[in-house]
């Protein structure tokens, strides 16, 4: 009884000894660089996410324990997903797939591993012809044993119910506001496909209104910034080109959120407004989705350049940052400079241009006094006002409400452009309407305008408000 106790330790020492140094195999799961191993630490499952903490499954009792660690994203992989749309919906079941291969192979790595492990120590500290015989024996027997109990006791309603360690504590309830976020904008986007229709009742009141300038001959100019990969604000521009028959459209940057690929999508609705599209690039704006928005046949983008719209030439600068990429951020000082290059190619032309676009407010004081009205964005707050040298400031909100990042806080930022009129001699700007769609949980649609008094002998000239503003409606 002695003898076979001293060979069943010695047998499990070297199944134990042959799987911590053998029982692991490289996989690639998804666009992830992975180990996969069996650990004799008793049962269950485990997905190991460095630095963020691990996710743990009371999947199935036994002596092995499944350990998976995500080392890194393989930048080529991800990179074909990312371009892919054929890869990126196929991806639940590509790594299913690959994750069942590695499991497959690190469980019979791991099998292997124990029997030698187990035949090799009987081998060295028994030293008997036959104990090698009989330790593969009890191994084989041993590693069939453990595959039964594995299988017996599978629970697979547990891998719903995982167990978080490390900074994965939060993912309930992260993945909780995940599913409540895309539940809000459904009812989001539903709420504001009526509300954008409403724009089309609302101008019908704004129309009955006197010509803003005094004439029916002004230049009409739309100015949007910050959509922020939001469709509903390109339904909100679509729909005021239509109905505002305006002459052109202009943004002040931030079309997309993070500059992906997945996101130029978006940037193909661009090229269907029907009217010219003149583009600054923003501080969320990469470079691909640069080059898509120039591709467009609609679209122009300013790069301390000019172009004519309506019979008035606008000059623009992009942002010096992409937020993105925190090397790219050179900070306010670049922004300024930035200005001041562009108020310098303003210098070279021979006539004054009759807006500036810029993304960052911070980019326009260079401006002061080099061109009448600077447009911008970049804050999510509308604003409207005089510099010292008497250039009309005007910033816009977020044609996107902030994207989809305004629907985790409590009050979702509301949509806002505005409809530019400007003296088709001088470039004047003569009434502006500004427009704004309630965010999610409201339903006002408002359109105000505002006439822009004359510039007076020592007096800075501001906005003044129409006797009959749009009213509101829902």
């Amino acid at each position: 009884m002695g003898r076979w106790a001293a060979r069943l330790a010695v047998v499990l020492a070297g199944a134990w000894i042959g799987i911590l140094l053998l029982g692991r195999v490289p996989a690639a799961i998804g666009p992830f660089d992975a180990t996969v191993a069996l650990r004799p630490l008793g049962g269950g499952a485990a997905l190991d996410i460095p630095p963020l903490g691990a996710l743990e499954v009371d999947a199935y009792d036994g002596p092995l324990r499944l350990e998976i660690q995500l080392s890194r994203v393989d930048e080529i992989r991800a990179t074909q997903l990312a371009t892919d749309p054929a890869r990126l919906d196929g991806i639940v079941d590509q790594v299913s797939a690959d994750l069942q291969d590695a499991v497959r192979r690190v469980a019979w790595l791991t099998a292997l591993s124990a029997v030698g492990g187990a035949t090799a120590a009987s081998l060295l500290v028994l030293r008997r012809r036959r104990e090698p015989l009989i330790a593969l024996g009890l191994s084989t027997a041993l590693v069939a044993v453990t595959g039964g109990v594995t299988a017996a006791t599978w629970r697979p309603e547990a891998l719903s119910q995982p167990t978080y360690t490390g900074l994965l504590v939060n993912a309930n309830s992260l993945i909780g506001s995940a599913e409540d976020l895309m539940a809000r904008f459904d009812a989001y986007r539903s709420s504001l496909e009526d509300l954008v229709s409403n724009v089309s009742s609302l101008y019908s009141t704004l129309s009955t209104l006197p010509p803003p300038g005094g004439a029916d001959d002004d230049v009409a100019l739309l100015h949007v910034s910050d959509i922020h990969l939001n469709p509903a604000g390109l339904d909100l521009v679509a729909q005021v080109v239509t109905q505002f028959d305006v002459d052109g459209v202009l943004d002040t940057g931030d079309l997309t959120d993070w500059g992906s690929v997945p996101e130029n999508t978006l940037v193909s609705r661009v090229g269907t407004l029907g009217v010219p599209y003149v583009f600054t690039r923003g501080n969320h704006d990469s470079t691909v989705t640069v080059e898509l928005v120039a591709a467009q046949p609609n679209a122009t983008v300013l790069d301390d350049s000019a172009v004519t719209v309506g019979g008035l030439q606008v000059v623009g600068t992009p942002d010096t940052r992409f937020t993105p990429d925190p090397d790219a951020d050179d900070g306010a000082e670049t922004l300024e400079e930035s200005g001041e290059g562009l108020a310098e190619f303003v210098g070279t032309l021979p006539e004054q241009p009759a807006i500036a676009m810029v993304h960052d407010p911070e980019q326009a004081p260079p401006l002061d006094g080099v061109v009448p009205l600077v447009l911008a964005g970049h804050t999510h707050e509308r604003a409207v006002t005089r510099l010292d040298q008497g250039t009309l400031l005007m910033v816009q909100g977020s044609t996107g409400g902030a994207g989809l990042r305004a629907l985790q806080g409590e009050f979702p930022e509301p949509l806002t452009c505005t409809v530019l009129y400007l003296d088709p001699q001088t470039g004047a700007l003569t009434a502006y309407d500004q427009i704004t769609l309630g965010g999610l949980g409201q339903t006002e649609v408002t359109i105000e305008r505002e006439v822009v008094g004359p510039l007076e002998t020592g007096e800075a000239p501001g906005p003044t408000p129409s006797p009959a503003p749009a009213s509101p409606t829902g």
